[in-house]
C-alpha cells in the first residue's frame, strides 16, 4: 500500500474524490485474434469474473476523515475497477445533511451522530450501521515563527477561543508573551471537528467571532503557516502532514502522538472517527457492500500511514461482522 503521509490532496469544500475505470477492451480485442483460444481465456478468466464488481457508490462528509479515505478510493480503483467511488467534503453536519436526504451511500464522521440527525434519519426511514475507522487527536497548532508558546491548559484555550467581546492578545495568557493580537483558524460549523472542540473546550459557549473558518483544512494550515500570531485546531494527520512549517501544541503537558491519542492519555482531544452506512445499501448493492467491506479491512493501515492510529483489530472484525450481517 502507498505511503500517503504526505500526500494530502487539497479537499477543497464542495469537492470530490470520483475514481473508478471502465474495463479494458484489450482482452476482449485479443479473444476475437486468430490463433487465440476463446474457450481456454473464458475458463480462466470465469474466476475473475465472479469476485468482479460493478456500480458506483457515493458518500460524503468529514474533512478530517477524508485523508483515509482517498487512500482507500484509490487503492480500491486498482482492485475493482468498474467501481465509481464518488466522495465530497462537506464537513461531517453537510456529510449528514446529504445522508439524511438519500443521495449518499455513507457518511463519513469526526463526530459521533447527534440525537437530532438520529431523529431526521428515523424520519427519512434511513437505517444506518455506524462503523468506526481510526482514532484522531484534535491538534492545537501555531506557525514555527511562533517562538512563545510551546503548552496551553484547557483553560487557556477556553480563554483563547470562547467569544467574550474584548480582543484577544497573547498577553493575556501569560504576560510574558507578545502584547500582539491573536489571529485564529478553525473548522467551520458544519465541521464535526468544530463540534467536538465546542463541546469539550468551549461547553457550547459561542466560538470567538474573529475567527477565519472553513471546512477545507489545508486552508487554515496555510493560514497559520504564514502568521506568527495565529493558531488554529484541525485533525492530527494534517499537522503531520505539515509538521516542517508547524507546531503543535502540548495539552496539558501531552503532546498528540500515537501513543498518548491511543491510550487516552491526550485527554479530552482524542477521539474516534467513523462512517456511517445505509443499511439498505448495504444489503442491495454490491459495490456499496464491497466497497465498505474493503474499507473497514484496510483502514487501519491507511490510518496509520496519513498520521492517524490505527484501532484494535477487533474492532475492525466487529465492523465487518455488522456489515455480513446486513446481507
Amino acid at each position: 500500500m502507498k505511503n500517503w503521509k504526505f500526500a494530502m490532496a487539497s479537499t477543497i469544500l464542495g469537492s470530490a474524490l470520483i475514481l473508478g475505470a471502465c474495463g479494458s477492451t484489450e482482452d476482449d480485442t485479443a479473444a476475437d485474434q486468430p490463433g487465440s483460444d476463446t474457450e481456454e481465456t473464458t475458463q480462466d478468466t470465469a474466476g475473475d469474473e465472479e469476485a468482479a464488481v460493478e456500480g458506483s457508490v457515493s458518500g460524503d462528509g468529514s474533512s478530517t476523515v477524508a485523508p483515509i479515505m482517498e487512500g482507500v478510493v484509490e487503492e480500491y480503483a486498482g482492485a475493482q475497477p468498474d467501481v465509481q467511488v464518488t466522495v465530497g467534503v462537506s464537513g461531517t453536519g453537510g456529510g449528514f445533511e446529504k445522508f439524511i436526504q438519500g443521495e449518499t451511500d455513507f457518511s463519513n464522521a469526526s463526530r459521533p451522530i447527534k440525537d437530532e440527525e438520529i431523529a431526521s434519519l428515523e424520519e427519512a426511514g434511513v437505517d444506518y450501521t455506524e462503523l468506526l475507522l481510526a482514532y484522531d487527536g484534535l491538534s492545537v497548532v501555531v506557525s514555527q515563527e511562533n517562538d512563545w508558546v510551546e503548552d496551553l491548559t484547557v483553560e487557556d484555550l477556553k480563554k483563547l477561543w470562547v467569544e467574550d467581546g474584548s480582543t484577544k492578545m497573547w498577553s493575556d495568557i501569560n504576560p510574558d508573551w507578545p502584547e500582539e493580537e491573536v489571529v485564529f483558524y478553525a473548522p467551520g460549523t458544519d465541521s464535526g471537528t468544530f463540534d467536538y472542540f465546542n463541546e469539550v473546550i468551549l461547553e457550547d459557549e459561542d466560538l470567538v467571532s474573529s475567527a477565519t473558518l472553513s471546512e477545507d483544512d489545508n486552508i487554515l494550515v496555510q493560514g497559520i503557516q504564514a502568521d506568527p500570531n495565529a493558531i488554529g485546531f484541525f485533525g492530527y494527520a494534517y499537522y503531520v502532514a505539515n509538521q516542517d512549517t508547524l507546531k503543535v501544541v502540548s495539552i496539558d503537558g501531552v503532546e498528540p502522538t500515537n501513543d498518548s491519542i491511543e491510550s487516552g492519555e491526550y485527554s479530552p482531544l482524542s477521539r474516534p472517527l467513523f462512517v456511517y452506512a445505509s443499511n439498505t445499501a448495504v444489503a442491495e448493492d454490491d459495490a456499496v457492500f464491497d466497497f465498505l467491506k474493503y474499507t473497514v479491512e484496510n483502514a487501519g493501515e491507511m490510518a496509520e500511514s496519513v498520521g492517524y492510529v490505527a484501532l484494535p483489530q477487533e474492532e475492525y472484525d466487529k465492523g465487518l461482522a455488522d456489515l455480513e450481517a446486513l446481507r
